[in-house]
């Protein structure tokens, strides 16, 4: 160190020393500003950046709060269908079983009706050969009573064997 201060010239330091205080001025001149504009520009960018975060961290929260209810609205609304839908459709299965009941008694009606009717006509179609029958009897009856009286009960037995009533 010794050798240092030997060597030690107070005219390369003075000129060393108005250099260093040149650059200094230079750069507070020139490029501190330039420098210091930088830092700020880049930490404001970083403080927007974070806002920008924050702000779409709070949308995407309100976003996901109204797809939610969105959902909430959506299975509610088609549950809501789904029960008008089943409503819907017991109401026309019990329309359908009730026309096909109030059909099938009108069937069931008509067919009875049908049934008497052809009950009734066959009745008396019945009567109506019992009297011609019975009128054929009494005519052969009038006819042969005054012939004699045995043939005529013979005869009567005959024919009532001839006709067979089921």
């Amino acid at each position: 160190m010794d050798k240092l201060l030997d060597q030690f010239s107070y005219g390369l330091f003075f000129w060393q020393v108005i250099i260093l205080v040149i650059v200094i001025f230079l750069l507070g001149k020139f490029a501190w500003k330039p420098i210091v504009d930088a830092l700020e520009e880049r930490e404001n960018g970083i403080s927007n950046a974070l806002a920008a975060a924050e702000k779409a961290k709070l949308e995407m929260a309100r976003l996901t709060n109204e797809n939610e209810q969105l959902l909430k609205e959506a299975r509610a609304e088609r549950d809501l269908i789904l029960k008008e839908a089943k409503e819907l459709k017991d109401k026309i299965v019990a329309e359908a079983r009730e026309q096909a009941q109030t059909e099938g008694k009108r069937l069931i009606a008509q067919a009875k009706h049908e049934i008497e009717s052809q009950k009734t006509k066959a009745l008396a179609e019945v009567k109506a050969q019992v009297s011609e029958l019975s009128i054929e009897i009494a005519r052969k009856v009038l006819s042969r009573e005054f012939e004699d009286q045995g043939k005529q009960q013979s005869l009567v037995a005959d024919l009532l064997k001839d006709v067979k009533l089921n």
